[in-house]
């Protein structure tokens, strides 16, 4: 099998079978909008400390930004805040590649299932919606930690909205 096929069934698994999908209870929550294509989450984080208790979501678009989300949630519940930002760092790294970065033993070991999306740097308009769930997080985690509300254009023309105390 090919890995770009193997790629494909990763993605397609993520979203036939989204993992962390159905909002829960958080500490912060935020709403995101790819205005390009339409595809949108709801994001809400709860911590435990300065670890990563859950990611929950719900949203509706392509199969790239559902998996995305999935993958996120996979990737980042139980880890610290502090490695949950360096797996995003290297997500992001990957996405903004434009199909350039080959990804290593070591980025396939930060990235997981992740690395699946390397393809999906090829396309600028699909990498938007690769980074939405990944951007919503990012808003989401630096609420809660900081517990301010923040309404802001995110980077890459994404509409995003944020509250604190998000579903409690």
């Amino acid at each position: 099998m090919k890995l770009e096929s193997m790629y494909q069934d990763v993605i397609l698994d993520h979203y036939k079978n989204p993992r962390g999908r159905g909002l829960r209870e958080g500490d912060a929550e935020v709403h995101h909008v790819n205005p390009t294509c339409g595809d949108e989450i709801t994001l809400r984080v709860r911590l435990d400390g300065d670890t990563i208790a859950d990611i929950s979501y719900e949203g509706q678009g392509c199969s790239i930004s559902q998996a995305g989300a999935s993958v996120l949630n996979e990737l980042l519940v139980g880890t610290t805040i502090a490695d949950a930002r360096r797996v995003q760092e290297s997500f992001l790294e990957l996405m903004q590649s434009r199909g350039r970065l080959e990804p290593d033993d070591e980025m396939e070991e930060i990235l997981q299932d992740a690395v699946a999306f390397a393809g999906v740097s090829k396309y600028p308009a699909r990498v938007k919606c690769a980074l939405l769930g990944w951007m919503a997080w990012k808003d989401a985690t630096a609420q809660a930690a900081g517990g301010e509300e923040v309404t802001a254009r995110a980077g890459g023309g994404e509409n995003a909205s944020a509250r604190a105390g998000g579903g409690k």
